[in-house]
């Protein structure tokens, strides 16, 4: 290794080590003379037998690099071979890695997504028009520096490869999986400039999702599963870049960047817009063309006619005895008009009928039905957003669904695996509205927000800080159950599940709850009532093992409260005896 304060080739003066790979080391240094700051890769021969085959590599990459100048890109200064070391001299890239970044603050804006995409869509731009071209493979947030400015610069060229004209397949398959496109796994065909547009879609996704497709479940959901407030027009753009065919892909990256530059007009909302302004000018026309009067009248009983088999058809699904036949019904509704609610609606009640959101067939037959694009080109989920009463509806019973009924049976009995993050973007996504008929969604309005939040601190209460303490503050946490105990639910079934939530909350965080001044008598009232409704529940076989559990919890919660309430008390003592 090189030492600190020591002299590189006379002139680099190294100032600190600033990363590790595998067989490299890379130091912080400075030219004194010129002033300026470089980043030095060591990679030490240390007798490996495969040091040859690591050089080649090196210098390809370095051999690459030389003759490459764009802004987001770095430069090679210099290049010290040795009998000890390999040493490359690079520009030193100030910032971190976008991995990095995407660990501390999880998934990044749309328009910062956006905004890097494009960076690196231009570089890829300028790399697959080298002669020959080049062709990165391995675009990741590991290998994508942000710079304290903003911008991003990509580093790495350990795999990059110059395009051979008339290769079948590539010689080599490497690329990092989750990432990395079909055709990287050989007998695919040769990677090119579409092998890098997958890299960049699945990077892309990463982002603006926070999901990682190299773990688990190892598929990229359309964007909107993760989160629907997010924009189908990008969502279209990561849904072409990933395909399987390099053939349905962008083709290159001026096709992509034309895409990154209008994402926003290929929402649904844009498409409205336009649509309005369209209306807006041929009504201006109206009057001296008399056969648009014949042609709006038709319309309007097409229109009506089409209505009406759509409303037959929701009927239908709710008179249906069989889940083929429901689906058959809400499909042709859907296909009818992908903007109302109320069949995805009939769709949701028939599968939680049952008590059980089966997580195995269910759920995902609504996210399918939800993705599937309209011939507008975008997704049902977001074309029902143009019915804002409904949606915020399906919204909320989606919500539930996920928070209450995930599962799958085993052993032929229902095991609740509750998906609380799904959850919590569904409730996320109930807006306040009212209907035509002037009614209004205040209660599950109010109920998402709650569910919202208590959702965070789920998540929050799985991130446990650098100190060891939780960013929850129990007090808060604490009122909004009891906000959520205290709420108007009309369905017994989801009163019991609240119910569990806090006797469960209370059993885990009693010394939380005591540590951030609730006091042990709100909490004791509220179990009590708790206790005390349960056991004046009528039976009811379907919520048999539900109140079992709750019944089971209570004890629990209650010893947790006596231990966390008691510790603090004497501790309180302690510190009185102390003053004294």
């Amino acid at each position: 290794m090189l030492d600190i304060g020591s002299y590189v080739d006379g002139k680099y003066k190294i100032l600190n080590k600033i990363g590790r790979g595998g067989m490299s080391v890379v130091y912080l240094a400075m030219n004194e003379k010129a002033n300026k700051q470089w980043a030095i890769k060591e990679v030490r021969k240390d007798g490996k037998q495969d040091f040859e085959i690591v050089k080649q590599g090196l210098i390809v990459e370095t051999d690459m690099l030389k003759k490459l100048n764009h802004p987001n890109l770095p430069s090679i200064v210099d290049v010290i071979d040795d009998k000890d070391t390999f040493l490359i001299v690079m520009d030193y890239i100030e910032g971190n890695p976008l991995s990095n970044y995407l660990e501390e603050h999880g998934a990044q804006s749309q328009s910062d997504t956006v905004k890097w995409a494009k960076q690196l869509c231009d570089v890829l731009d300028y790399l697959h028009h080298q002669d020959p071209p080049i062709i990165y493979r391995d675009m990741k947030p590991a290998n994508i520096m942000l710079k304290p400015n903003g911008d991003v610069t990509l580093i790495d060229f350990g795999i990059a490869r110059e395009y051979k004209e008339g290769n079948i397949e590539d010689t080599t398959c490497l690329g990092t999986q989750g990432y990395a496109a079909p055709e990287q796994f050989g007998g695919k065909g040769q990677t090119d400039g579409r092998t890098d547009i997958y890299n960049l879609g699945a990077t892309m996704y990463h982002l603006v999702t926070g999901h990682n497709p190299a773990k688990p479940p190892y598929e990229m959901y359309p964007i909107t599963h993760w989160d629907p407030t997010l924009s189908t027009g990008l969502e279209q753009i990561i849904l072409k870049c990933t395909k399987k065919n390099p053939e349905d892909r962008y083709q290159d990256c001026n096709e992509l960047m034309y895409a990154l530059e209008h994402y926003n007009e290929l929402d649904i909302e844009y498409k409205k817009k336009q649509k309005k302004k369209f209306v807006t000018f041929a009504g201006t026309f109206a009057a001296s063309l008399v056969l648009f009067g014949v042609s709006a009248f038709g319309f309007v009983n097409e229109k009506s006619l089409r209505l009406n088999t759509y409303e037959n058809n929701v009927e239908a699904a709710g008179r249906a005895t069989n889940v083929d036949e429901v689906k058959s019904q809400v499909e042709t509704a859907v296909r009818l008009d992908s903007s109302r609610a109320d069949a995805y609606i009939a769709m949701l009640d028939y599968f939680r009928s049952d008590g059980l959101f089966d997580a195995e067939t269910e759920e995902p037959y609504i996210r399918s039905l939800l993705n599937s694009t309209t011939s507008g080109g975008v997704t049902n989920a977001k074309s029902m957003e143009a019915d804002a009463a409904g949606f915020a509806d399906f919204a909320y019973k989606l919500g539930a669904a996920y928070w209450y009924d995930y599962g799958t049976m085993e052993n032929g009995e229902p095991v609740f695996k509750s998906q609380k993050q799904q959850a919590t973007n569904w409730f996320k996504a109930v807006k306040e509205v009212t209907a035509p008929d002037g009614s209004t969604n205040y209660r599950e309005f109010n109920n998402a927000q709650t569910y919202a939040k208590i959702g965070d601190y789920y998540e929050k209460l799985e991130q446990v800080d650098k100190l060891g303490d939780s960013e929850v503050t129990y007090s808060d946490f604490w009122v909004d159950l009891k906000n959520l105990y205290n709420s108007d639910v009309a369905n017994s079934k989801t009163k019991l599940y609240i119910y569990k939530d806090i006797v469960t909350s209370v059993a885990n965080y009693a010394h939380r709850f005591a540590q951030d001044g609730v006091t042990k008598d709100e909490i004791d009232a509220v179990i009590n009532e708790i206790s005390k409704t349960i056991s004046e529940t009528s039976t009811d076989v379907s919520n048999d093992s539900l109140i079992k559990s709750i019944s089971e919890t209570i004890p629990t919660a209650q010893s947790a409260m006596e231990a966390a309430y008691s510790k603090t008390s004497s501790e309180g003592d302690a510190g009185e005896g102390d003053e004294k």
